[in-house]
């Protein structure tokens, strides 16, 4: 154990840039892009407003605003900060994305390019714990910093919301902090690592098996097997000696292969499965929050296209594993 977590500590230190720095500058540029945009939408209301410094609302200055508004009006207002805070947070998850994809994809590539390979393999440290290693890092440690990020970011964005409010002489505790659930927002964030883990273990494998397969050109070998396989299923017809169409196979072939890292790719694809998610019908912002709650999240366990594409993520990892050991560095 005392082994794997140095390894742990070693992909972190060479790949902290993506690791660490780009979901917090990717945050920090969100926040810095709703400063501007608040900026220059009071710029446009005091133009228009001849300089009027009161901002209103249907009338009502803002300061006054929570005590005109009903118990529906004020659930409503928290389902819709809950909603902004919810997606202010998404920019370090897609930042996660496309750091984890990249980073599976020369995990094992590169150090065969640099020919550091052979100091690593020259050290008591086995195939199967580098490999696992490396999965631990995409899976686990890049997640868990970039939802640090994004719940920094969504309070971040509070914050601001908070000030914009108190400089126009509202109260943010009653107008903001009170309507708003930003702790529950945050431990949705959190309940959805173990699903974003099981939902990525195929990608996550199929990048490190072409990493720790390809001789050169990683990145067309990953994106153009399961593309060209795609187009000849689709030009063939294979699916049909199934029952099934070619939509099927991108799908759940081409899609968990490549789309896997990406934060609730698990979502999209349920709503393209589950009949009752194709005609959700949202009556408020509070709804779509609902989506994203823990309990909905981990429904994704209860699908058995999880476990299978689990399984072969698996089965790819010890794919790795194998090409790593038995691949000639002379």
């Amino acid at each position: 154990m005392n082994t794997f977590k140095w390894l742990l500590k070693r992909e972190y230190w060479e790949h902290r840039g993506g690791f660490f720095w780009a979901p917090i500058v990717s945050g920090a540029i969100f926040l810095l892009l709703t400063v501007m945009a608040i900026i220059a939408g009071e710029s446009v209301r005091r133009a228009a407003d001849d300089g009027g410094e009161k901002l209103t609302m249907n009338g009502v200055e803002l300061r006054q605003l929570t005590e005109t508004l009903s118990p529906k009006e004020i659930a409503e207002l928290g389902g819709g900060l809950d909603l902004g805070t919810l997606m202010s947070g998404t920019w370090p998850f897609i930042v996660l994305g496309f750091v984890v994809f990249f980073y599976c994809l020369g995990a094992l590539f590169d150090e065969r390019k640099d020919r550091s390979v052979l100091f690593w393999k020259s050290l008591p440290l086995s195939d199967g714990r580098t490999v696992l290693s490396k999965v631990a890092s995409a899976l686990v440690l890049a997640p868990v910093i970039a939802t640090a990020a994004a719940v920094v970011t969504s309070l971040g964005f509070l914050v601001i919301l908070s000030i914009y409010v108190l400089f126009h002489g509202g109260n943010p505790l009653s107008l903001i902090w009170g309507p708003a659930s930003p702790l529950t927002i945050a431990l949705h964030l959190v309940a959805a690592l173990p699903v974003y883990a099981a939902w990525a273990l195929p990608t996550v494998g199929w990048l490190l098996l072409v990493s720790a397969w390809a001789r050169s050109k990683p990145f067309l070998w990953a994106l153009l097997v399961p593309v060209f396989a795609g187009i000849l299923v689709t030009w063939f017809d294979v699916m049909e000696l199934f029952g099934l169409k070619a939509s099927w196979f991108w799908q759940h072939v081409v899609g968990r292969l490549l789309l896997g890292t990406f934060p609730g790719m698990d979502m999209i694809y349920l709503g393209a499965n589950d009949p009752a998610m194709q005609n959700f019908n949202p009556d408020g912002p509070q709804d779509i929050v609902a989506l994203f709650s823990a309990q909905n999240l981990w429904g994704s366990f209860a699908t058995p296209d999880l476990w299978i594409g689990a399984a072969a993520g698996v089965a790819m990892i010890f794919g790795a594993i194998y090409f790593r050991r038995s691949r000639d560095e002379g």
